[in-house]
């Protein structure tokens, strides 16, 4: 990853999930950002400044808060990765995908940072924990129902 998690975050989550579908599957339906809305719950509107690769910024809303993002890593069907901001904090995300016959591993992680999850860390890890297991469990669906 071109920005790893920061190990020091007060907030940090990883998890990690099979997905009966091909990388390539896999890998379509996290990045196209715009089509988030359809698999994602909680995510109600994305915006994308230009072409999905590194460097490229992009607005979303999930959850009520709006988020500033930039992707920093996209290593086709292997790495992708953004960092984020909204309401004095600051994230890192990654994903990594693994082909396992005709199969994906998907691992994410995220850490937070700022103001907030420094105060309210309790809250935010069981937030951030529930969402990081939520979105794999979308991501399979999403995949496996194709």
């Amino acid at each position: 990853m071109n920005i790893p998690i920061n190990p020091k975050a007060p907030v940090k989550s990883k998890s990690q999930i099979e997905i009966n579908a091909p990388v390539d599957s896999v890998w379509n339906i996290l990045t196209d950002i715009h089509k988030w809305t359809n698999w994602q719950k909680a995510v109600s509107e994305t915006a994308v400044h230009g072409k999905i690769m590194e460097g490229t910024q992009f607005d979303w809303k999930a959850g009520g808060l709006s988020f500033k993002s930039r992707i920093h890593t996209s290593i086709p069907h292997s790495m992708f990765g953004w960092t984020g901001s909204t309401l004095g904090t600051a994230a890192v995300h990654n994903w990594s995908f693994e082909a396992r016959d005709n199969k994906t591993w998907v691992k994410v992680e995220e850490s937070l940072q700022g103001v907030l999850p420094r105060l309210f860390s309790g809250y935010f890890q069981r937030n951030l924990d529930t969402g990081v297991i939520r979105n794999l469990e979308e991501l399979k669906a999403a995949a496996e129902n194709r």
